[in-house]
């Protein structure tokens, strides 16, 4: 039987209703149920990361954003469409929140390259988060501004948040790609860039930052003069006229370069020095201590084991239970308030608030 390309289309757009009326339905009948649609380049990486965590239901892969109805892969990969590549997930919020989606997207694309993902090229394989309710656009709002403030990759975030639209599923062969096709999967996978550029700033299970390295000019560029000087020349700002000598909110201190999390308010206590100072850091390892004979005296520095910057100095005279006193340069720190943690991924420090 020979059909038209017009006919193909009909075809197309019922199979996109019934889908839409299908997936309402199941939505209906387990109210515990919701959606979330992400691009992130070929939509053959981004079924695993998601289809692998508990609470996600299902992950189809297909095609948003653009003005073509019914479109076919073809089309879309001609970047004909206004489309992008992308895959929606049916999962159930009890087990699973629209936060930890999000931050399981960060983690599978270059969220600074709005020409295209690693080796695909064109707005057909551009990023976005496409929400379907006013708490999602609000989650990935604020989800993008932590990202951002963690200065992971030296470039600003590019990637859209825009309302969802209609949701074409793509191409049978395109579902489950890299189930059905694990070696083309595989030999696209290792040659397109995607891995490369995650190992470069995930930690190995995709959930931790892995230490920073960016030039010096680039440095020069994402930091205040009183910041670069601060963490790479070793510099001290003023005592008393600085971000956080007298802060007294609940939070935590992280890298002003890295975003590492470094200091508690649950450890700083007025010194009368005019520095932020801590009785101890969060995590020892994260601090690297070294000696420092300059101004003629002998001194121990304090530098961040994650980007490497001067933080301040570490001294004896602290209080009680450590007994030291950790100068710290405020320069060298960002602050996320305590209301702020989950929001910026710090969530696991909220325990030392209760």
């Amino acid at each position: 039987m020979n059909l038209n390309k017009s006919t193909l289309k009909t075809f197309a757009i019922i199979l996109a209703i019934s889908w839409t009326l299908i997936t309402g339905v199941a939505h209906v009948m387990a109210t515990d149920t919701q959606k979330a649609t992400f691009a992130g380049g070929c939509f053959w990486c981004m079924e695993h990361p998601f289809e692998s965590l508990d609470g996600v239901i299902s992950v189809v892969s297909g095609y948003i954003g653009g003005h073509e109805e019914a479109p076919t892969y073809k089309e879309v990969s001609a970047g004909k469409t206004g489309h992008a590549e992308a895959v929606e997930i049916t999962y159930d919020p009890d087990k699973i929140s629209y936060e930890e989606l999000l931050e399981v997207f960060w983690r599978q694309v270059d969220p600074t390259d709005g020409g295209g993902q690693f080796v695909d090229r064109g707005s057909q394989y551009r990023t976005g988060i496409f929400y379907h309710d006013d708490a999602q656009k609000k989650a990935a709002l604020a989800s993008k501004e932590a990202l951002g403030k963690k200065r992971i990759f030296g470039k600003p975030i590019v990637t859209e948040i825009t309302r969802a639209t209609t949701f074409y599923p793509a191409e049978e062969y395109h579902q489950d790609y890299y189930k059905e096709n694990p070696i083309r999967y595989k030999f696209y996978r290792s040659r397109s860039g995607r891995d490369d550029f995650l190992e470069k700033h995930w930690t190995k299970d995709g959930k931790g930052i892995k230490q920073t390295t960016w030039t010096e000019e680039e440095l020069k560029e994402r930091l205040t003069p009183l910041q670069y000087k601060v963490t790479r020349k070793n510099g001290t700002e003023r005592p008393f006229d600085n971000a956080y000598w007298d802060n007294k909110q609940e939070g935590i201190y992280v890298d002003i370069i890295s975003g590492a999390p470094l200091f508690s308010s649950t450890d700083k206590f007025v010194s009368g020095t005019g520095w932020p100072s801590f009785t101890r850091p969060l995590k020892t390892a994260d601090i690297d201590e070294v000696e420092d004979s300059s101004f003629f005296m002998k001194r121990v520095e304090v530098r961040s084991g994650h980007s490497d910057s001067h933080l301040g100095h570490v001294f004896t005279d602290g209080p009680a239970p450590t007994g030291l006193r950790y100068c710290i340069n405020s320069a060298a720190l960002r602050f996320v308030p305590k209301k702020d943690l989950k929001k910026e991924g710090y969530e696991h420090y909220l325990p030392l608030f209760e």
